[in-house]
């Protein structure tokens, strides 16, 4: 399949970017770098002034009474909301209708570049971009977790411009099929729907789709690549293969590095323990949310006043985070 913004290339951005490209010895970058830059590009407008004049519009008690703080927390969510719908969808289109994947072995997964596949890392890609830049400004608000995950996920998918694990891009991105779900819960806590009926129905969607698309699917892929990566390492591509779909920078000499390995071995482990981590911080924020009703103990004095020795039931209050 072709990559349908390919079209849109600058070649005088390609040429300028080939230096660097060449000394970090990212062939493929350069046919892609539009849409790196064009995804971040795009984020960043959306950050800011979409996102602030329209919440503004559509929500500006809400909006303008959050401190300033909490706008550009709101305002990052709106650009994830955004990313990943987009992403997803074109993620989805590919592993349905790219031919091409459904006959690949570890030595295409590898080391075979496919367009289609380049483009979804190329967007992923100009968004880790964005939110590395964007997290480490605002460090306060997001925290330490938040810049590590976007520093390991913008050396995975840059790393993908040698080629290499070109397959792996869309894989991984779907990852992000739970995101939507985050988001409309972040924001339902945002618009006074803690505790609703749809936010508990939402949260249950997300558990799912984080435990499934995360932690299973994540994880087995996760294992997949180094897999893959390890064969890679330790086999020759033989001669019949080499002339296969997109490996077209591939020798019978071609090896992974160990440094590439070390590099994905340690951005899955900070990534699928963060993935951990946050699945039982957001069962934990549920539970907060949905507990029943808790029991404390009340005896009546004979003047009429309340001490704690008998029972009776006592609603927990619901408190919004920020």
């Amino acid at each position: 399949m072709k990559d349908p913004f390919l079209s849109l290339a600058v070649p005088e951005l390609a040429k300028a970017v080939q230096p660097l490209a060449d000394w970090l010895q990212l062939p493929t970058l350069p046919l892609h770098i539009h849409e790196v830059l064009g995804a971040a590009l795009l984020y960043t407008v959306i950050f800011w002034p979409i996102s602030p004049l329209l919440s503004g519009w559509l929500a500006p008690k809400t909006y303008y009474g959050l401190t300033k703080r909490k706008r550009v927390n709101w305002d990052a969510h709106v650009v994830s909301m955004v990313q990943c719908i987009f992403i997803n969808v074109l993620a989805v289109w590919v592993v349905l209708f790219d031919e091409t994947r459904r006959t690949m072995g570890w030595e295409e997964r590898v080391w075979a570049y496919t367009e289609t596949s380049a483009m979804v890392q190329a967007l992923a890609a100009g968004y880790f971009l964005w939110d590395l830049i964007v997290t480490r400004m605002y460090l306060d608000v997001f925290g330490i977790g938040a810049l590590a995950h976007a520093a390991a996920a913008l050396i995975v998918y840059s790393l993908g411009f040698r080629p290499i694990v070109n397959y792996y891009s869309t894989v991984f991105i779907l990852w992000e099929l739970s995101t939507p779900f985050l988001n409309v819960h972040w924001f339902m806590d945002k618009l006074g729907m803690t505790g609703s009926k749809l936010q508990f129905y939402n949260g249950l969607m997300l558990l799912f789709s984080f435990l499934s698309a995360r932690l299973v699917f994540g994880t087995y892929y996760s294992l997949q690549v180094l897999h893959d990566l390890w064969m890679a390492s330790n086999h020759r591509v033989s001669a019949e293969k080499r002339v296969s779909v997109g490996m077209v920078h591939v020798t019978d000499q071609t090896r992974v590095p160990a440094w590439i390995m070390i590099s994905y071995l340690l951005s899955n482990m900070t990534l699928n323990y963060l993935n951990f981590y946050w699945f039982f911080k957001m069962i934990k924020a549920l539970r907060r949310r949905f507990d029943p009703v808790q029991t404390t103990p009340v005896d009546t004095k004979p003047n009429g006043t309340a001490t704690a020795t008998g029972s009776t039931k006592v609603a927990t209050p619901r408190r919004r985070k920020a």
